[in-house]
């Protein structure tokens, strides 16, 4: 007898609520909802607590992807003014911030058809 499941597309509708931060008063718009593989990938490769220039790739890399393209220009630029600076504290506490409120996001199941239909 063979198992099986349809897993369907269980991330639907209502995870299109905004998400957005504010940092030295410009707004920042973050995509609504980001696949589960892309933290995974993220996750595994901060892995090496002794890799600090992989490790701020990763962090780049995340604000790259999470961040709306016009956001994401805007906040590198910022990030590089060293007349406002933003520090290494403040950029990870954006980033926990980020990773809470994704992993937060409701999801909405479809409905699961029984074994073998």
């Amino acid at each position: 007898m063979t198992k099986f499941r349809d897993f369907g597309s269980p991330v639907t509708a209502d995870n299109s609520e905004a998400i957005s931060f504010k940092l030295y008063g410009e707004d920042f718009q973050c995509r609504a909802q980001i696949p589960g593989k892309v933290m995974l990938d993220l996750a595994t490769r901060s892995a090496d607590e002794n890799d600090a220039a992989a490790n701020a790739q990763v962090i780049t890399d995340f604000f790259d992807f999470v961040l709306l393209p016009e956001s994401a220009a805007r906040f590198s630029t910022l990030c590089m003014d060293p007349d406002r600076v933003v520090t290494i504290e403040q950029l990870m506490e954006i980033v926990s911030w980020l990773m809470e409120t994704y992993g937060e996001r409701p999801t909405t199941r479809s409905e699961v058809s029984p074994a073998g239909q």
